[in-house]
């Protein structure tokens, strides 16, 4: 079976002849529950092929008319690619008639045409005025311009050339695209016995094989698929824009339920908040307002929650604004998808559009860099490359992975890559640090800035300073170590900073110029430790003999230490470079002689006391020169 990949689907109210509509033209009942058949309406969802001229198949949904049932319409409106609105002509144009040509524009359709239905039952008289009335609904919608065919589904007449109408229109539209990743929202869950499990719907992305894995969403739930059917024949292979039922084995099917989302795994997470921008009814009659209780229609799910308007106070019918809906039971949803909202009762439309993102943080209103970041995304949301731009600019100072980026973008990795290789040949992205995380490059340059500028105002307000301890550039930025270590890398690659042992910095051709009274209190320093070799003074002690103020002490003592000439075993002990190599020398020599550390004959070596002797052996300890061995020391093996 050719499938071209599109659905057409029926809309309009309740007895106006949808389902007989497409059992004339498939010859298939849609109405497969027993309750249909016996109150004669359409309560759930109803599948059945087309066949087109040149042999390929379509698929035809028949969407329920009654009120009630309005959340199923929505489930398989979003799946349409073409609607069928069918009016009765002795009826004429009723509330769902309107409500579901609504909700049908709300949702993105373009396409379409009218089937003014029961012609047989109606004089021609009768016939005209109820096509007037439906041209008078029409103006100003997006079947404005569609042709009006008249039908009877009981006769049969003008199905021939309803016929002609919607295979002209099917053959002009765009197919679904199979790229990206699959994603089927799940209309209907039922079990077979033999073979477990089955999930049947219309995949919105990608597509799916035979012995593939797939992910029931919210649950988590994991299962191969053994089987495939579209339109109730076996096929190998399914795709965006097939009615497709997959039987996957290793779930219960009691665990999932309509509304839940079958798909590639690890792409898609249940959340609990979605941004959107809201589009409101122009025949609604009064303004949505911030914080009412609605119920957001997706894909096949329909969960409660709360409306927060972002950028204004209310929304005029006809008007539209950003918001976020907080729903109180997780949505598995992508940027992009469409949705309508309704309130929660009494039940009614109140409006729709698209959603923008998955929220992770409850977005706060009147935000200026809150409306910026969603008018960004909304912008987005035609290209797979300028959504990635956009999650990538919004993302503030994070870094991110390229599993991250596709998840966010809901492309396989493979797709994601090759877009972040685009964007950073267009200079817009930048991989950075060990792993090669991703950061927008206007980001990227914002945080080097931020970081430079740190930098630069330590040094100034430390003039004495040679290097900077990283750790020290952390606690000023408060950004993230992983971040800052890549900022760091990168400043280095570019030549504006140099990386010491030990986790310094220091700025690239930066040279500390010493005045003479710096230069005679460094010698003092140099003079007192020399003085008093492996014993040496505190910097209390050193502040009194050197008569200098502690802080000035200090600025001097961490300038040599910085140039080498002296090593900080711990705060209150220094010693000159030579003191320390030596001491280093009589270490290795004393081990290297006993097989061990013998401290007594290492203390008198020294010619000093455990005050001084055990601090240091710590230091070299730490430093990697000695390590423990139970009771002893002993040389650290290279």
């Amino acid at each position: 079976m050719d499938i071209q990949p599109i659905v057409i689907g029926t809309a309009g109210h309740i007895d106006h002849g949808k389902s007989s509509l497409v059992r004339a033209l498939t010859g298939i009942d849609p109405d497969r529950l027993k309750e249909e058949k016996e109150r004669g309406l359409t309560i759930d969802l109803g599948f059945a092929p087309l066949t087109m001229p040149d042999g390929r198949t379509v698929g035809m949904i028949d969407v329920p008319g009654h009120e009630r049932f309005v959340r199923n319409m929505v489930a398989g409106a979003t799946g349409i690619d073409l609607v069928v609105l069918v009016v009765a002509a002795d009826d004429g144009v009723m509330p769902q008639t309107r409500e579901h040509l609504d909700i049908m524009g709300l949702l993105g359709q373009k396409r379409g045409l009218v089937a003014l239905n029961k012609v047989d039952m109606v004089d021609a008289d009768m016939a005209e005025l109820a096509a007037d009335d439906v041209r008078a609904t029409l103006a100003g919608t997006f079947l404005a311009d569609a042709p009006i065919v008249r039908v009877s589904a009981r006769t049969g007449q003008g199905l021939d050339e309803l016929k002609a109408r919607m295979f002209d229109l099917a053959a002009r539209i765009q197919p679904r695209s199979d790229q990206g990743v699959f994603r089927l929202p799940i209309q209907r869950v039922f079990s077979k016995q033999g073979f477990g499990a089955v999930v049947t719907g219309v995949p919105v992305s990608g597509s799916v094989s035979i012995g593939d894995t797939l992910e029931v969403l919210p649950a988590g739930l994991r299962g191969k698929v053994r089987g495939l059917h579209a339109y109730g024949k076996p096929v190998s292979r399914a795709r965006a824009g097939h009615s497709t039922a997959i039987n996957l084995s290793d779930i219960e099917h009691e665990k999932v339920a309509r509304g839940a989302v079958a798909a590639t795994p690890d792409f898609f997470s249940p959340v609990r908040m979605v941004a959107v921008r809201l589009r409101v009814l122009a025949s609604l009659g009064r303004p949505v307002t911030d914080r009412c209780q609605v119920r957001l229609h997706t894909g096949t799910a329909d969960p409660l929650g709360e409306l927060v308007l972002l950028d204004r106070e209310r929304i005029e019918p006809g008007e539209e604004g950003l918001a976020q809906v907080r729903l109180e039971e997780p949505v598995v949803c992508a940027p992009g998808d469409s949705f309508i909202l309704r309130l929660a009762s009494p039940a009614e439309t109140l409006g729709g559009g698209q959603i923008l993102e998955e929220s992770r943080h409850r977005l706060k209103r009147f935000k200026g860099f809150v409306i910026e970041g969603l008018t960004r995304q909304e912008r987005s949301l035609a290209s797979p490359a300028a959504l990635l731009e956009s999650i990538l600019a919004r993302a503030d100072e994070d870094l991110s992975s390229p599993a991250d980026l596709a998840h966010a973008i809901k492309q396989p990795l493979d797709v994601t890559q090759t877009l972040l290789q685009q964007l950073f040949k267009e200079r817009r992205a930048r991989a950075v640090g060990v792993k090669q995380h991703w950061i927008h490059a206007d980001r990227l340059e914002a945080a080097l800035t931020r970081m430079r500028s740190s930098v630069t105002k330590w040094f100034e307000e430390n003039a004495l300073r040679r290097v900077m301890e990283v750790l020290e550039l952390r606690r000023i930025t408060e950004l993230d170590p992983e971040f800052l270590d890549a900022l760091v890398d990168d400043d280095v690659k570019r030549g504006r900073l140099v990386r010491e042992s030990g986790g310094l910095i220091r700025l690239a051709g930066r040279e500390v110029a010493l005045d003479e009274a710096t230069l005679a209190r460094r010698a003092a320093l140099l003079a007192a430790l020399e003085a008093q070799p492996f014993a040496p003074p505190s910097p209390e002690e050193l502040a009194v003999a050197l008569k200098l103020a502690p802080k000035e002490l200090a600025r001097v003592l961490q300038l040599c230490v910085d140039e080498g000439s002296i090593v900080r075993v711990n705060p209150e002990i220094h010693l000159t470079a030579a003191q320390h190599a030596r001491a280093k020398d009589l270490v290795v020599e004393n081990c290297t002689q006993h097989g061990h550390l013998e401290i007594p004959q290492l203390r008198d070596a020294l010619g000093t006391t455990r005050k001084f002797l055990i601090p240091l052996l710590e230091h070299f300890d730490a430093k990697g020169v000695t390590s423990r061995l139970g009771a002893n020391r002993v040389l650290k093996r290279k």
